[in-house]
């Protein structure tokens, strides 16, 4: 009986192996490389922004994230100041950043950031123009807990007032 286990596995060798010489295969074939082109990423032109001294619309903060701001001009003539303060409010925990910008009836435009931690009384500094009959325009956004930058001020801030 073993014999026949040998002689039929020889057999099944011999078929696999003269079969398998007698087909013929083709390798293969590696497919060319085509070049593909990269995509060269365009610089983004800068668009000229326009110098506008004209306040424009304001956001309402949800009540939730409501912060109570002050903008006032120190009116100091050797220094002038804009100074925008963080007051309080249910959204000093909340609150990302208050960004500052004024634009100067001259021309010259300041950025600066109040970063947290906010707290009753923080604030940031901008110089102003002195010359009388100008104003200055101060905006100022604040950033939500998405990321998200609302305008909560935007007027003009005179140097000097008189009540």
């Amino acid at each position: 009986m073993n014999a026949r286990y040998i002689v039929g596995a020889f057999l099944f060798l011999s078929l696999t192996l003269i079969t398998a010489g007698c087909t013929q295969t083709t390798p293969p074939v590696t497919p060319t490389p085509t070049a593909v082109e990269t995509p060269v990423p365009e610089t983004p032109t800068p668009v000229p922004t326009t110098l506008s001294l004209t306040p424009g619309p304001t956001q309402t903060l949800p009540e939730v994230w409501a912060l109570e701001i002050q903008v006032q001009s120190n009116g100091v003539a050797i220094d002038p100041l804009i100074t925008v303060s963080c007051q309080g409010g249910k959204g000093l925990n909340f609150i990302q950043q208050i960004d500052v910008r004024v634009t100067r009836s001259d021309g010259v435009v300041e950025t600066d950031i109040i970063s947290k931690p906010l707290y009753k009384g923080k604030e940031v500094s901008l110089r102003s123009t002195t010359a009388p009959g100008y104003r200055d325009r101060a905006e100022v956004w604040a950033t939500t807990p998405q990321g998200d930058k609302v305008k909560i001020f935007d007027d003009y801030v005179p140097f000097r007032t008189y009540n």
